[in-house]
């Protein structure tokens, strides 16, 4: 039996549980870290290589993921002002297990999901 088979009634309420899933909630934290993973970036090419994120979201996603201790901000003093963001450790062991982990089951079941939800989003529609 696992670690998490033998505590998974007190997972339930745990405020780590929570603040583990919450790092999923944020649409673009997952992606951020993704990015980070190939090295130290700033604003501009984290932006650039992420496309499609907003200057606001991605402010709010870097502060975030600062706050919960998986990126560090790095600040140069140098002209113009130089900032550069990267994981933690705590950040790439986070990449590396779990996230590693749902990629992993998401290659081996995504289209499945997706038909499931396919099938069931119509039927929610008729019923209400």
């Amino acid at each position: 039996m696992s670690g998490y088979d033998e505590h998974a009634g007190e997972l339930v309420a745990d405020c780590r549980l929570r603040a583990a899933t919450d790092l999923f909630a944020h649409t673009w934290d997952p992606v951020v870290l993704v990015a980070l993973l190939g090295g130290p970036r700033r604003r501009a090419e984290l932006r650039a290589e992420i496309g499609g994120v907003s200057d606001k979201a991605l402010t709010e996603s870097l502060r975030r993921l600062h706050g919960h201790g998986l990126i560090e901000r790095r600040r140069y003093a140098q002209a113009p002002p130089r900032v550069d963001y990267a994981l933690t450790p705590l950040g790439l062991s986070l990449v590396e297990g779990p996230m590693r982990a749902l990629g992993d089951w998401i290659d081996e079941h995504g289209d499945e999901l997706l038909a499931a939800s396919e099938e069931v989003e119509p039927d929610l529609l008729r019923h209400g």
